[in-house]
């Protein structure tokens, strides 16, 4: 048992019973901390989960991330080019002000204007597709694209309103953390936002979505694993995401906590580099030799080698979805009879002499230390799988700032414009944060083309004609039936040919305090609106 497992044992046994909890405040004690509740400055989840108590969208999602209407009752294609989107009438602002199309318009034009200093925002899905935007009255909004355009609900599901007759002058981030800007529809407003220490938002007594269920939420930030487990269990809050997997079967076992689960849209794989020559792939004596991942027998005997059963119970606690998809259940995409690669180290072997690398090879594999649940044990774990079947395998894991930079454009051949991946193969995530699978497949299946945006993700540099085709078509694709046909071929073509390895889904985990019950979202984020006491 781990030191932290110990103290968790200790205090579950001798702990009095917990107070009750306090009356209709809630206390969430968060992996994370938000940085800015300004919601045009970053995408980063940390910001968006504390956002979205405040600023809403016109189109929201579901907790597995489907759209469903937020500030939009409807919207249709009204021609091959344009989307009409009705606004919900009656919506106040916090301050009184009535929410209507010019605040829809102001909201696209700051973003497609670009905000000074913004580190992240969500103003490329207004680039895509060509968009442009206009008011026909007070509650209908058009948006045209160069094109057909299948997507719209999901790209607007991602861009927050926000008041025309509030944010004009406001600076950027800072006027919205001291509140000045903070002025939303959302189900809770503003009331504090202590840098270190608490963002308090209160109930929106005119909020067009009803009772929230809360007089007062306190978000509070506790980046140390062990620190915000002992909160939870000293009663300091009511409820804490990302509970430390290793703990999960105790707090599961007693009565005074509850857990709740969902399978997470972040699929967790392992990224092979296309290159004819990779910089950390070597003969066994250390001599260059022809990039051996270029062969699919390879890639799918490193796959089978792979124990994702063994992962999942001994690293994860059981929070892991062993996976062959790109997209999870219950996701537009996914596929069905695609399941994960059973563990056999005996035809992994075989494969590797038929493939002519039947004594091996040296390969050096490289992640993050702290962006993904467990992901430097799980970096290990896959290390000494591939070793076992003679893939002398090594690992240099790091902090994510590092990895993510050099994974995108390290290479020692990239020059400006020209992004150039480092790695040989690497441990990544990737989230359909939109609940369907033509951005995956648009972003880590089709070849990398900067001018069309297509493979934004695809950092081994994959390429295939027949999945950029379906990809592109599907993007085209209005009809539901017609694109996902073209989503599942594509995903089947990938997955036959091994273009990356997927080892599992992650699984969000939440704890609480017993007496409150929680919708768990795929997205990871933690919304107040979605916990409820049960007595």
């Amino acid at each position: 048992m781990t030191k932290l497992g110990m103290a968790l044992a200790a205090v579950l046994a001798l702990a009095a019973p917990l107070p009750a909890l306090a009356q209709n405040v809630l206390t969430i004690g968060v992996r994370s901390e938000a940085a800015t509740l300004d919601p045009h400055w970053t995408q980063l989840s940390a910001d968006l989960q504390v956002q979205e108590h405040i600023f809403e969208h016109l189109v929201d999602l579901d907790s597995s991330s489907q759209p469903v209407p937020g500030l939009a009752v409807s919207w249709q294609p009204i021609n091959d080019t344009t989307w009409e989107f009705k606004l919900r009438e009656g919506v106040t602002w916090h301050d009184g002000e009535a929410f209507n199309a010019d605040d829809v318009i102001y909201s696209f034009d700051r973003l497609k204007a670009g905000i000074e200093g913004a580190t992240a925002s969500p103003a490329f899905q207004l680039a895509k597709g060509g968009k442009s935007w206009v008011n026909i009255d007070d509650y209908t909004v058009h948006i045209t694209t160069t094109g057909p355009y299948p997507t719209m609900a999901e790209d607007l599901a991602m861009i927050p309103m926000v008041a025309e007759h509030v944010v004009p002058g406001k600076t950027p981030s800072m006027d919205f953390n001291s509140g000045a800007a903070a002025i939303g529809t959302g189900p809770f407003m503003y009331q504090e936002f202590s840098p270190g220490n608490r963002i308090v938002v209160t109930r929106n007594p005119n909020g067009w979505g009803g009772d929230p269920g809360w007089d007062e939420v306190v978000f509070r930030p506790a980046g140390d694993d062990s620190a915000r487990l002992a909160a939870l269990l000293n009663g300091d809050v009511d409820m804490i995401d990302y509970p430390p997997t290793v703990d999960l079967p105790a707090l599961r076992e007693n009565a005074d906590f509850v857990v709740s689960t969902i399978s997470s849209d972040r699929l967790i794989y392992m990224m092979p580099g296309y290159r004819h020559m990779e910089p950390y792939i070597t003969a066994n004596d250390g001599s260059p030799m022809m990039n051996p991942l270029r062969d699919w027998r390879v890639r799918k005997a490193l796959s089978l080698a792979i124990n994702r059963e063994a992962i999942r119970d001994r690293i994860m606690g059981g929070a892991s979805l062993p996976a062959r998809n790109i997209v999870p259940p219950g996701f537009f995409g996914h596929v069905d009879d695609l399941v994960a690669d059973a563990y056999d180290p005996d035809a992994a072997k075989a494969l590797l002499t038929e493939a002519g690398y039947g004594d091996g090879f040296r390969m050096t594999i490289h992640g993050s230390n702290d962006r993904y649940i467990n992901d430097a044990r799980i970096l290990e774990a896959v290390a000494q799988f591939w070793t076992q079947i003679g893939v002398t395998t090594e690992v240099d894991a790091m902090p994510r700032a590092v990895f993510f930079s050099d994974l995108i454009r390290g290479g020692a051949d990239g020059f400006p414009g020209f992004d150039s991946p480092k790695f040989s193969m690497a441990l990544t995530g990737w989230g359909t944060v939109a609940g369907e699978a033509t951005y995956t497949v648009s972003g880590i299946l089709e070849t990398c083309n900067a001018a069309t945006g297509g493979g934004n993700g695809n950092f081994g540099r994959y390429s295939n004609p027949s999945i950029d085709s379906r990809s592109v078509l599907a993007k085209q694709t209005i009809d539901r039936d017609a694109r996902l046909a073209l989503l599942q071929e594509a995903t089947r073509m990938a997955m036959e040919d091994y273009a990356l390895i997927p080892i599992h889904f992650q699984v969000n985990s939440w704890a609480m305090r017993a007496g409150l019950e929680h919708r768990p979202r795929t997205n990871e984020r933690t919304l107040a609106v979605e916990v409820s006491r049960t007595n």
